[in-house]
């Protein structure tokens, strides 16, 4: 006994410490975090002129954290948001998949604990002689035994078996929940971008509704010229021309909106023939904030994606001692308790007392591969784990400064359509009083009132696509913003498996 116990107390305490190890470090995504954004300076130079034009809000920190769409003032588009969050169906299905996630979590958490419950129940059986060990032939009548009783259950979680488990099942909880915030954000923003397409195909209505108004008016009176023989048939058939294309303009314009207002309805979780939003053309003066883009280090604070990313990492690292506990021995207690007789009446008898306790260590021999072969599942699962968080963060970076480069180009772009717009709208009347006068053809008339009616569509699309960039840019910074992060705070953000705070 004692060269056995000298032998197996070392060997115990080996495979102790090799257990302690079951799950690897955290593996460093080995990213290069830059120390600013490559467009940010390009997004934040302003003119003075388009700081007149665009009423520029500042975001506040008094409002709630994540509700960044109340930084444009827009009561209907605060009451849009709402009816989304409460009523969107694929908000409704990430919300359930957190609950499950979360049950999950409570599951594994209950392997910590013993497992007790309780038995009770009748059983009628026939022995036979040898089972007795009686001689062949006695004839032994059969008996029925009742019994009631407590069992519990234990194990002893020496090679961290357990605690892999919770650890995964806990970072599988909190990707679910990232992956909430990930589509209640895309949710946001998908409604706050079809609010801006809609008030800007409004506004693209009201340009084509006037231009149509004065159309007809141009025909009228050529219609007029005509009968009094001072202009030919042509110039008619040229404005009967322009009146109906831009009739037609406006009628596909109008089926654009219609195809909007539709998914606007879906995302609100509505039936598109049970909602209908106002017509209402996209201001001049729509405040628009801006948005600080902040510090790249700090992206990886906010992006919920990538805390989605960050969390099925180290459900996978988890994964792996969990693989890796399973060549390890088990140790598993067990006790039963309880009261067992012949008849029921004896049952409770203190005589009628019985118990067992068992203490089982349980380690696999051979296994056909089974366990070596989910070790290198674990960790190649853990592999593309990395690979993807890292794919992720590159991808978040990549949004941000697209979407920075694309306000910018917008906001390059107001104040040249805003001298345009003037420029095309005095031509355009000098045009029509130049040919009133009968100084030029009606065809240099129609070339001015062409080129103003294009330039104030794009002007009013530019309007549309700073408000929808603006959204953009929200969306991929996360959804929130704050004074910017200090260089030491920047420093301390690691580009591993620990790389982002969970939201």
């Amino acid at each position: 006994m004692t060269t056995f116990r000298t032998t197996f107390t070392p060997l115990m305490l080996a495979l102790v410490l090799a257990g302690c190890a079951t799950a690897p470090e955290p593996r460093d995504a080995q990213l290069s975090v830059p120390a600013g954004f490559k467009e940010a300076q390009a997004s934040s130079d302003i003119s003075a002129a388009q700081q007149g034009q665009w009423k520029t809000a500042q975001p506040s920190e008094a409002a709630p954290r994540g509700a960044w769409w109340l930084a444009f003032d827009d009561a209907a588009l605060n009451e849009l948001q709402q009816q989304a969050e409460a009523a969107n169906p694929s908000l409704a299905v990430a919300a359930a998949r957190v609950k499950a996630a979360r049950a999950s979590l409570g599951s594994a958490q209950a392997d910590r604990l013993p497992q007790v419950g309780i038995n009770a129940g009748v059983a009628r059986q026939k022995f036979s002689p040898a089972q007795q060990g009686v001689a062949e032939g006695t004839n032994l009548p059969p008996g029925t035994v009742w019994s009631a009783g407590l069992t519990a259950s234990y194990e002893v979680d020496l090679f961290s078996r357990v605690a892999n488990s919770v650890n995964a099942a806990q970072a599988d909880a909190q990707a679910s929940e990232a992956t909430y915030r990930s589509v209640l954000l895309a949710l946001q923003a998908d409604v706050a971008q079809a609010y801006f397409q809609l008030r800007t195909l409004d506004a693209d209505v009201a340009v084509l509704e006037s231009t149509l108004g004065l159309r007809q008016q141009t025909s009228d009176l050529i219609g007029k010229r005509r009968d009094a023989g001072d202009v030919s048939e042509l110039d008619v058939a040229r404005s009967r021309t322009e009146l109906a294309t831009t009739r037609a303009e406006l009628q596909g314009v109008r089926g654009q909106r219609a195809q909007v207002e539709h998914a606007l309805a879906l995302l609100l979780g509505k039936a598109p023939a049970n909602f209908d939003l106002p017509s209402k053309p996209l201001a001049v003066d729509t405040k628009v904030p801006l948005v600080p883009a902040g510090l790249p280090s700090a992206l990886l604070e906010r992006r919920p994606d990538v805390a989605a990313a960050q969390a099925q990492l180290m459900a996978a690292t988890a994964r792996v001692g969990q693989a890796r506990s399973a060549v390890f021995p088990a140790l598993m207690l067990t006790a039963n308790g309880g009261n067992a007789s012949y008849e029921l009446r004896d049952l409770f008898d203190w005589s009628a007392r019985a118990w067992l306790v068992n203490a089982v260590l349980s380690m696999p021999l051979f296994d056909g591969g089974r366990n070596k072969a989910n070790i290198t599942r674990a960790e190649a699962v853990l592999d593309e784990s990395v690979a993807s968080y890292r794919q992720t963060v590159l991808a978040a970076f990549g949004d941000v400064e697209d979407k920075l480069s694309g306000l910018a180009a917008v906001r390059g772009q107001t104040e040249s359509l805003d001298e345009a717009v003037v420029a095309a709208r005095r031509s355009a009347d000098l045009a029509d009083k130049r040919y009133r006068a009968g100084e030029d053809s009606f065809l240099t008339l129609i070339d001015t009132q062409r080129s103003l009616l294009a330039i104030e569509r794009q002007a009013v699309q530019v309007r549309g696509a700073w408000a929808s960039n603006t959204v953009g840019l929200i969306r991929a910074l996360g959804g929130s913003w704050g004074e910017a992060v200090s260089p030491q705070a920047a420093a301390s953000v690691q580009t591993g498996s620990g790389a982002a705070k969970p939201l």
